[in-house]
């Protein structure tokens, strides 16, 4: 008697997936994109490290998913949170702010845009489990930490909703954290403030402080290219706060260089670094580093509602990552602004030397994971809650919070659907992967 071979069940769907994700890269990639094949093995070389790392590359591979499957706890259209829209484990770090204090909290708003809370979610939880077993937890340990997160994330909700605590001044600091975060925060301590500057610039032969050409992340531009950075200062520092605008405009730029090898998702995208002549001109030591990135469409404007009054108020990409931070920090960087460069559109920021981001090799036992999980809930809530009508950008006229919570029944009955769909895409995800690979040995990208 012959067997029936069943290999061609599933070498067709693995060939339908195979399309579909072909399909979505070259549209986003390729055609929004117009990523150039160095650039795209550039970006799918840093993608093809693990599931996770394919993860954080193809958002538009999630959003592509996502929002084809119902989930009973979405809010209604006409009651969006502002999302980050590329909430995962990576995008968190510890920084100092504004008034000089060291905190932890989210730092990317590239994504940013309106929509369910519940996609925010989603793609944390999945992130959750897929860092979570890089570093060799098991599938319960696993679904335990999506336990924690929802668990806390309700509970800061909950907490806002009450009033025992103001989103608005929510924040971590070395006081109220544990474990790796905690750690993290005191380490910014020992950060020089000249550490930007010793790393990326140095004094020529003429005693100028200019940036380090390494070929490799910092490349020099053309003489028209600098004229056109140049001759957009003063359209950025209109931008600013009025105490800001008017120290900055007086300011020499003394030099710019082109950035390479930044994020996954952020590959293909212009990128600038401006050293700014500081107070003091005899050490240099005050010089100031901007960074200037190109923005684009966010990801989730492409499968959400579409939204005009949304557009009508932020015109401009930069000006729409800019209020995504201003809505979501309690203290912001005093130098956010936007500016349009040629055809481009652009936010900056300051380059800030104090940075410190959570690594695998930061996260010793199960414990120190889940302090951490617990944190970055909280300011997960804290982010949702603080992006409406507690700030005045004019556009949410509700509170977030009292809208999530109104659909939530119970929050377990929240964690259970959403750990059982993390856990069906972290499949998917891995599985994708692989798929993912073929297909870049197919086409020579790796």
């Amino acid at each position: 008697m012959t067997s029936v071979s069943t290999e061609h069940i599933k070498n067709t769907r693995n060939y339908l997936r195979k399309q579909t994700l072909q399909m979505i890269i070259e549209q986003f990639d390729f055609t929004l994109m117009q990523l150039t094949k160095s650039e795209r093995k550039t970006k799918y070389s840093k993608m093809s490290e693990s599931p996770f790392s394919f993860f954080r590359g193809s958002a538009y591979l999630y959003y592509y998913d996502v929002t084809q499957i119902p989930f009973h706890y979405h809010t209604p259209d006409d009651k969006p949170t502002w999302l980050m829209g590329d909430l995962h484990f990576d995008n968190f770090s510890a920084f100092r702010n504004e008034d000089g204090e060291n905190v932890f909290d989210v730092d990317d708003f590239d994504e940013g845009y309106l929509g369910s809370y519940l996609y925010d979610l989603l793609r944390m939880t999945v992130s959750i489990r897929l860092y979570a077993e890089d570093l060799g937890y098991s599938e319960s340990d696993q679904s335990k930490l999506v336990s924690t997160y929802i668990k806390n994330y309700v509970k800061q909700l909950q907490a806002f909703e009450n009033g025992e605590e103001r989103p608005v001044a929510f924040q971590f600091t070395e006081k109220n954290t544990k474990g790796p975060i905690k750690k993290r925060i005191k380490k910014l301590e020992d950060r020089s403030p000249t550490h930007s500057l010793n790393k990326q610039t140095h004094i020529n032969s003429d005693g100028e402080r200019k940036f380090i050409r390494t070929g490799d992340k910092l490349n020099a531009i053309s003489e028209a290219e600098k004229t056109q950075v140049r001759n957009a200062w003063e359209a950025y520092t209109k931008t600013l706060k009025d105490e800001i605008d008017e120290s900055l405009r007086h300011y020499e730029i003394k030099d710019i260089v082109e950035k390479k090898g930044t994020g996954i998702g952020s590959t293909g995208l212009k990128r600038y670094l401006i050293l700014v002549h500081g107070e003091s001109a005899e050490d240099h030591l005050t010089d100031l580093i901007l960074e200037i990135k190109e923005a684009r469409t966010p990801i989730p404007a492409y499968f959400f509602p579409y939204d005009q009054a949304f557009w009508d108020i932020n015109k401009h990409e930069g000006l729409r990552v800019i209020k995504t931070q201003q809505a979501m920090h309690h203290k912001q960087d005093p130098h956010l602004g936007y500016v349009t460069i040629g055809d481009k559109e652009f936010y900056v920021r300051e380059k800030s030397p104090y940075t410190k981001e959570i690594e695998p090799k930061h996260i010793k036992e199960y414990k120190h994971l889940k302090q951490t999980v617990k944190t970055m809930a909280q300011i997960s809530a804290k982010i949702h809650a603080r992006a409406d009508s507690d700030i005045d950008h004019h556009y949410l006229t509700y509170h977030s919070e009292t809208e999530i919570l109104r659909v939530i029944d119970d929050w377990k009955n929240l964690r259970n659907e959403v750990n059982e769909w993390a856990t069906f895409y972290q499949k998917r995800v891995k599985n994708d992967y692989d798929i993912f690979i073929e297909w870049c040995k197919e086409k020579n990208y790796i």
